[in-house]
């Protein structure tokens, strides 16, 4: 199913926030969907019949028989899938891309790091920990959000908070928020410890960059740091250019890279202040 469109069949549709939605798909072909498997950070392409089509990453599980999508209304693409229902049909092709390397993190602490919609592909993360949580050591994450209505996963978090630690943070004070109040790096001392740890880290470019620098002042080990770039995507086949940093493109290389691979990239310019 990697160049022609499945049928896809949204079984669930899950209101997040005012202007994003969870889609539970399944494929309609039995055979694809037993052996339906992706790894966390990985992406799919969703077409909906007569507009268009965009990728998305999975939020899911991939030890399901279906798969998960957290989708934002922005676009003509969202905005037609937000006017779909139970039941419909869509156009499925993936899954695509580099994901993170879940075996490789295998005996390490993981310490998830997440900016908005950017939680997204690390819920994935989470959610495959959870299903192997004897092969990973601690799990602690990070998400800062512009206010308490934008929170994805409130009813996931809540049980997360049970297993692991969960720390959020809300850019500006609310008056039903007791919590901490500022940017989502404020957050990174609260990791007492850093040794055999990696990071993982998804959200807006300009966070991304911030937590990059935070962590370096730690002396993280720059080969332990990862990071989703999937917001950059656009055709999600390489095509448009859209995702292209210098030699690499998004859609194609990663969506997730080693911090490594991506510091000395003249058009990020993650530099510290």
């Amino acid at each position: 199913m990697i160049y022609t469109p499945e049928i896809g069949r949204i079984r669930k549709i899950k209101k997040e926030t005012r202007d994003a939605r969870t889609f539970r798909i399944e494929l309609e072909n039995k055979e694809l969907r037993d052996n339906f498997y992706f790894q966390p950070g990985e992406f799919v392409l969703i077409s909906v019949f007569g507009i268009g089509e965009a990728p998305f990453s999975i939020s899911s599980s991939p030890f399901k028989k279906y798969f998960e999508i957290t989708v934002r209304k922005v676009g003509n693409v969202t905005g037609a899938l937000f006017n779909l229902k139970e039941g419909n049909y869509i156009g499925v092709r993936g899954p695509y891309g580099r994901g993170f390397p879940m075996d490789e993190f295998e005996g390490k602490n993981l310490i998830l790091i997440a900016g908005g919609c950017g939680l997204a592909p690390l819920k994935s993360v989470i959610e495959y920990i959870l299903e192997k949580r004897e092969k990973y050591g601690k799990l602690a994450l990070l998400y800062g959000v512009k206010t308490l209505a934008s929170i994805l996963y409130k009813k996931e978090i809540k049980k997360w908070r049970r297993i692991f630690d969960v720390y959020l943070i809300v850019e500006k004070k609310e008056k039903n928020w007791k919590g901490d109040v500022g940017v989502v790096t404020r957050l990174i001392d609260k990791i007492e410890d850093f040794k055999n740890s990696v990071f993982c880290i998804c959200g807006p470019e300009q966070m991304i960059s911030e937590v990059i620098n935070s962590l370096k002042k730690k002396k993280v080990n720059h080969a332990d740091i990862f990071v989703s770039l999937e917001r950059k995507m656009q055709c999600g086949l390489g095509l448009c250019e859209h995702c292209n940093i210098n030699h690499i493109y998004v859609c194609k290389d990663g969506p997730v890279f080693r911090y490594s691979e991506l510091e000395n990239l003249e058009e990020l310019k993650w530099e510290e202040k």
